[in-house]
C-alpha cells in the first residue's frame, strides 16, 4: 500500500488510531454491559430496573448524536469531541462507582451522550481529514472495529466480573479514553466546521422525543408493578414523544407508502426485535437455564461473528445479483429472525431441550440480522434523493435508537413485574412476533431503477 492510501501514514496515524480507538471503547460497552447486568443488578438489588442501563444509554446517544454531532457540522470537531469524551469518561465513573441502581442509569445517559458523539463526529472526520481515495478504507476499518469487541468483549466482561467486580467493566476503560483523547484531540484542533446552522427544530424533537419516551417507559414499568404514579408520568410522555417523533420522521411513516417510510419501520422493528431479545438474553439463560455469565456472553459473542459473517456474504451476493434482490433479502432475514426467537424461546422455557439448540437458534436470528440490515439500508439510501442521504441517513439511525431503547426498555419493564422465569418468555414472545411483522413491512420495499427519482417530500423528516 502507498504511503499517500495509508490511513496509518505518519501523517494520520494518530487520528486515525484515536478515530479507531473511540469507536472500538463504544462496541465494547455496547456488548460488555449486557453481558454483567445480571450481575449487577443482583448486586445493586435493581432487578425492577433491569432494562434501564440499556434503554439509558440508547436515549442519550440519540441526542449525542444529533445535539454535538450538530455542533461539529457548524464549529469543527474539536470542542464536540473533547465534551463527548469527558461525558463518556464521567459516565464511566458514575457507573463505575454508583451504589445504586439509578445512580447507574444516570451514568450511562453520559455514555450514550459521549458515544452518539463520538460515532456520530468519527463519520464527519473521515469526510473532511482524509482524501477521496482512504475514506473507503477508513470507513472499512471502522466497521472492523466493532468485530474485535464482538470477539473478546463478553468473554473479558465475564471474566472481569467474575475475577474483581462488574464495576471493572466500567472502570477498566478510562484509561484508554485518556489515550484516545492524546491522540485525538492536538489533530482536531486544526480542522474547521462547514458553518451549517444548528437546526435548533431538530436538536428540540430529538430531546423531547428522549425525555417523553423516558417517561413512558417508567410509566409502563410503574404500571406493571401495580403502581398508580405510572398513569401520570406515561400520559405527559406520550404528550411529549409523539409530538416530537412526529418531527423527526416523516407523516407517512405509519402508513408505509413508500420505500422510505417502510425503511424507517424496518428499522425501527428489527432494532425492537433483536436488540429487545439481547438485552434479556443473558438474564434469561442464567436465570431459566443456570449458565455463567461467560457461557452467556459466549452467546452474544457467536451471535455478533455471524451477523458480522453473513454481511460479508450478503455484499457478494447483492454484487452478482446488482441489488435486484434486496426486498426478498430483508424479507427473508426476517422471517430468520423470527424463527430463531420463536426456537429460542422454546430452548428456555422447557428444560428437556439442550442449551445448544438455543445457541442454533440464536445464531439463526443473527444470521437474519446478517441479511435484513444491510439490505434494507441499501434499499432505504436508493430512495433518497438526491443531496438528502446525510438526512435520511440520520432518520435510519434515529429508528435504530428508538428501536434499541424501547425493546430494551419494554424487556426491563416486563421482568420487573413478572420477574426472570416469567418476563424474559413474554419478552421473546413479543420480539417474535414482531420480526415476523416485519417480514410483512418489507414488502413495501421496492427497488427501482433511478437513485431517489420517485421520492417525495413527504417521505423525509420535519425539519
Amino acid at each position: 500500500m502507498s504511503a499517500s492510501l495509508n490511513p496509518f501514514a505518519p501523517a494520520r496515524r494518530s487520528l486515525s488510531i484515536g478515530l479507531l480507538l473511540g469507536v472500538l471503547l463504544i462496541a465494547f460497552e455496547s456488548l460488555a454491559v449486557a453481558t454483567a447486568l445480571p450481575e449487577v443488578a443482583r448486586e445493586l438489588h435493581g432487578l425492577k430496573l433491569y432494562g434501564w442501563p440499556l434503554s439509558a444509554f440508547f436515549m442519550g446517544f440519540m441526542v449525542g448524536t444529533v445535539g454535538l454531532g450538530a455542533l461539529a457540522d457548524r464549529d469543527g470537531p474539536f470542542v464536540p469531541v473533547l465534551i463527548a469524551l469527558l461525558l463518556f469518561a464521567a459516565g464511566l465513573g458514575v457507573a463505575g462507582l454508583s451504589p445504586s441502581m439509578a445512580v447507574l442509569i444516570g451514568g450511562r445517559i453520559l455514555q450514550g451522550l459521549g458515544g452518539g458523539a463520538i460515532v456520530s463526529v468519527a463519520y464527519l472526520v473521515i469526510n473532511t481529514a482524509y482524501p477521496d481515495a482512504m475514506r473507503a478504507r477508513m470507513l472499512a476499518l471502522l466497521s472492523s472495529a466493532w468485530v474485535l469487541p464482538a470477539l473478546l468483549g463478553p468473554a473479558l466482561a465475564s471474566y472481569v466480573t467474575g475475577r474483581w467486580s462488574w464495576r471493572g467493566v466500567f472502570l477498566g476503560l478510562l484509561p484508554l479514553v485518556i489515550l484516545a483523547a492524546g491522540l485525538l484531540l492536538p489533530t482536531l484542533r486544526t480542522l474547521r466546521g462547514a458553518g451549517t446552522p444548528l437546526s435548533r427544530t431538530r436538536l428540540w424533537a430529538v430531546v423531547l422525543a428522549a425525555i417523553g419516551v423516558t417517561l413512558g417507559l417508567a410509566g409502563i414499568t410503574e404500571l406493571g408493578q401495580g403502581k398508580w404514579l405510572g398513569g401520570l408520568l406515561l400520559l405527559p410522555g406520550l404528550g411529549l414523544a409523539l409530538p416530537a417523533l412526529g418531527r423527526l420522521f416523516p407523516a407517512r411513516m405509519l402508513a408505509l407508502g413508500t420505500p422510505l417510510s417502510a425503511g424507517y419501520a424496518v428499522r425501527f422493528l428489527l432494532a425492537f426485535a433483536f436488540f429487545g431479545s439481547e438485552s434479556i438474553l443473558p438474564l434469561g439463560l442464567a436465570e431459566l437455564r443456570g449458565l455463567t455469565l461467560l457461557q452467556a456472553g459466549l452467546f452474544l459473542t457467536g451471535g455478533a461473528l455471524i451477523w458480522s459473517a453473513t454481511s460479508l456474504i450478503h455484499s457478494r451476493f447483492d454484487e452478482r445479483t446488482q441489488g435486484q434482490r434486496r426486498s426478498s433479502v430483508v424479507r427473508l432475514g426476517s422471517l430468520a429472525i423470527g424463527s430463531g426467537l420463536l426456537g429460542l424461546l422454546a430452548a428456555l422455557v422447557f428444560p428437556a431441550l439442550p442449551i445448544a439448540l438455543g445457541v442454533f437458534f440464536w445464531i439463526l436470528a443473527a444470521f437474519g440480522m446478517g441479511l435484513a440490515f444491510p439490505a434494507h439500508v441499501l434499499v432505504v439510501m436508493q430512495h433518497a434523493p438526491s443531496g438528502q442521504q446525510g438526512e435520511v441517513s440520520g432518520t435510519l439511525q434515529l429508528a435504530d435508537m428508538l428501536g434499541s431503547a424501547l425493546g430494551a426498555g419494554l424487556g426491563g419493564a416486563l421482568v420487573a413485574a413478572l420477574g426472570a422465569a416469567g418476563g424474559v418468555p413474554w419478552q421473546l414472545g413479543l420480539t417474535f412476533g414482531l420480526a415476523f411483522f416485519t417480514a410483512v413491512v418489507a414488502g413495501r420495499l421496492r427497488g427501482q431503477s433511478g437513485a431517489g427519482t420517485a421520492t417525495s417530500e413527504g417521505d423525509l423528516a420535519h425539519d
